[in-house]
């Protein structure tokens, strides 16, 4: 057979075939999606993790009676601090405003900064000048990641009128502690829905009275795998999707 006629006999790719290899294509993109939507969640957990450990050491350090920088209004308690300063140190809010005469500050910022953020939570976060965390100073309560440990913000005190919460001091032996929570991941949009902040929560345990007993500041958020993520006080972050389930210290009150 002459050559030209060889090559205008080659056999080419039938309608069959060509449906096989795309189904066998598409199974296998089907067994490897749920691989790599884990791998991409557990990539995010870990991302968290990291932000949450920074917000650890800085606390180690804003704790430690001979390495803290500025403690800012806290330092007429010294040796003690207010856990609402140090989250106002970490926005970089109230008096520890870093935006000059800017009366407000998106997060992430114009360098990409956004140190109080979870990898699973969107939108921005604006800052306001002279406002504690509280009061305002960070918003839309929905886009906010982490929440700090109230009952190491506001522990009961014994008045004439009986027993009364009240805003309170921690010393630096608080970060030897093990297992005493610090922050976790929030769901602000459940804050949002109960119309108050996430900035401070805490589970409601066994407490009849006082800011926590009705359950409805805690509020955290189960993002990651089903799991939440926990920073302590002693730098330490774990995942759970039980917390209170854990051997953790929810009940710890400072002294």
């Amino acid at each position: 057979m002459p050559p030209s006629r060889a090559c205008a006999v080659a056999r080419g790719f039938s309608l069959v075939e060509l449906l096989v290899v795309i189904a066998v294509i598409a199974m296998v993109i089907g067994l490897l999606l749920p691989s790599l939507a884990r791998s991409i969640a557990t990539a995010r957990q870990f991302r968290c993790q990291v932000s949450l450990r920074s917000v650890g050491f800085d606390f180690g350090v804003f704790a430690d009676d001979t390495m803290y920088g500025d403690r800012g209004a806290d330092e007429r308690f010294a040796p003690r601090f207010k856990l609402e300063t140090f989250q106002e140190s970490e926005y970089g809010i109230d008096e520890f405003w870093r935006w000059g005469d800017k009366p407000s500050q998106p997060l992430p910022d114009a360098e990409g900064n956004d140190p109080m953020r979870c990898s699973e939570v969107q939108g921005t976060l604006t800052l306001q000048r002279g406002a504690p965390c509280r009061s305002g100073g960070v918003g839309p309560t929905e886009n906010i990641s982490f929440t700090f440990n109230g009952r190491l913000d506001r522990a009961p005190l014994r008045g004439t009128d009986g027993p009364r919460w009240t805003q309170v001091t921690l010393t630096d032996g608080v970060v030897s502690g093990p297992g005493i929570p610090l922050a976790w991941d929030v769901d602000g949009a459940v804050a949002a829905s109960r119309g108050t902040s996430p900035v401070f929560s805490a589970p409601a345990l066994d407490a009849t009275s006082g800011p926590f007993a009705d359950g409805s500041l805690w509020f955290p958020a189960l993002r990651h795998n089903g799991a939440v993520n926990v920073l302590f006080t002693d730098q330490s972050v774990a995942p759970s999707t039980d917390p209170l389930g854990e051997n953790w210290k929810w009940d710890f009150l400072p002294r």
